[in-house]
């Protein structure tokens, strides 16, 4: 079995000479994926609808606060605790289906969630849809790596996360909206909106080809355990629980209760924090797309951990609103350019001939865990320490993910290779897979 890295000499950009010798013009986004991005920004739209009413809709049951973020809880308990099982039912009856099954989930438990009549019953329906939102996740993450040309990774990741940047932005002001007509109706709007993704999506990925013609015996699927031996997916695994530690996780809780914390800053300056980090999230995103494709991984992961992690790491030493709002700049570029190239190189390690459910689950578990433990552990040691120290702590988590990628191999080179038809390609640390002629 090769090891991590090629023996063969490889060119600055990653790619094989014999890749490199006949360069192809830059592939287009396939209309399948188009379809797809419209989907994600449709379920953004509805998560972040509901999301401002939620825990209110939670304490209406006449329940604490505690319970109350239970609520919101349940749903990220519910896609970790149950990524594994649905990696192998994504495996096993495949990336479309799953998708579509997924989309259903989350709307029957979300349209059901609207006619609760306890807390219980709101419990149980968004721990439902966290079991669903698994399915389509993973899922999405998969279509992509089977649906993008090799050479068009990046920016295909780079539009479907800006759709969901865009769709999460304008959600939970729609949602505010939606509320004058009650708790219950954002969750039967995102419901609806919900069914319409799925039927969408069925009709217009019925045809598309998954996979190329086979003329020789089916790859098996990618497991974990082959992929962790690729010194790519052991560092994309690293970098993808310190970012949803720190941007998906710890950054939402602890911004707001920062500047709550201050005296002379009103709750308004966390609107202003917010929006400005998600500004350079989306003007980093719509360029890093294409940077991915041309210049390699690596940098884009490294540079985006390290302007990520000084970005956070700094962010409470001068409570002012320029020092916030600059640092908010400099850690949203940093996630700008890690959300896609960390989505490529799972996908360069899986490769666009063989399932590869367990292995995407994997990698969207380190990231929902971390998502999951940030605000816990960052909370605790604002309580006992304060919030410098919990930021510089978050601003550590991310230099560790910075490091890991230090000993990772730049995978440009396999999606090259790939695109060529040059073999064999190098999936799940080294070992050889089929070609593009087989399935």
């Amino acid at each position: 079995m090769p090891s991590d890295t090629p023996p063969d000499p490889q060119p600055a950009g990653g790619a094989s000479p014999a890749a490199q010798a006949s360069p192809a013009a830059r592939p287009s986004i396939p209309r399948e994926i188009i379809v797809l991005v419209i989907a994600a920004f449709v379920i953004a739209i509805g998560f972040g609808i509901i999301a401002p009413v939620l825990p209110a809709y939670a304490r209406s049951f006449d329940v604490g606060v505690t319970a109350a973020s239970t609520v919101v809880s349940a749903f990220a308990f519910m896609r970790l605790v149950f990524a594994p099982t649905g990696g192998r039912l994504i495996t096993r009856f495949g990336e479309r289906r799953m998708y579509v099954a997924g989309l259903v989930i989350v709307a029957l438990s979300t349209g059901a969630a609207a006619f609760a009549q306890s807390y219980l019953q709101l419990l149980v329906m968004r721990g439902l849809g966290g079991i669903g939102s698994t399915l389509f996740t993973v899922s999405a993450m998969a279509l992509l790596v089977r649906l993008t040309p090799p050479g068009a990774r990046g920016r295909a990741s780079s539009l479907y996360g800006s759709a969901f940047l865009f769709g999460g932005i304008l959600g939970p002001a729609l949602g505010s909206l939606l509320a004058e007509w009650g708790y219950r109706a954002p969750f039967l709007v995102y419901a609806v909106a919900l069914l319409i993704a799925a039927a969408v999506v069925a009709v217009f990925l019925a045809r598309a080809d998954l996979r190329p013609a086979r003329t020789g015996p089916e790859a098996p699927p990618l497991r974990v355990r082959e992929a962790w031996a690729d010194s790519a997916f052991r560092a994309v695994i690293v970098g993808a629980f310190a970012n949803g530690w720190a941007n998906f996780g710890a950054r939402m809780s602890l911004v707001p209760l920062f500047i709550g914390s201050i005296a002379h800053l009103t709750d308004a300056v966390t609107g202003i924090v917010m929006t400005v980090f998600a500004a350079a999230n989306a003007a980093s995103l719509l360029v890093a797309g294409r940077l991915v494709d041309s210049w390699g991984r690596r940098p884009l992961l490294l540079g985006g951990l390290v302007l990520c992690a000084l970005g956070t790491g700094v962010m409470g030493l001068v409570p002012t609103t320029w020092w916030m709002c600059a640092t908010s700049v400099v850690a949203g570029l940093g996630a700008g350019m890690l959300a896609p190239a960390q989505q490529v190189v799972v996908a360069d390690v899986v490769g666009s001939n063989r399932s590869g459910g367990s292995t995407l689950a994997a990698f969207q578990m380190a990231q929902d865990l971390g998502a999951i433990l940030g605000p816990v552990v960052t909370g605790l040691v604002a309580a006992w320490l304060g919030f410098g120290w919990a930021f510089a702590l978050t601003g550590a988590i991310l230099a560790v993910g910075a490091v890991a990628w230090l000993g990772g191999r730049e995978t440009r080179g396999d999606a090259v290779d790939e695109a060529a038809g040059v073999g064999p390609t190098r999936h799940g640390g080294g070992s050889s897979a089929p070609g593009p002629s087989t399935a």
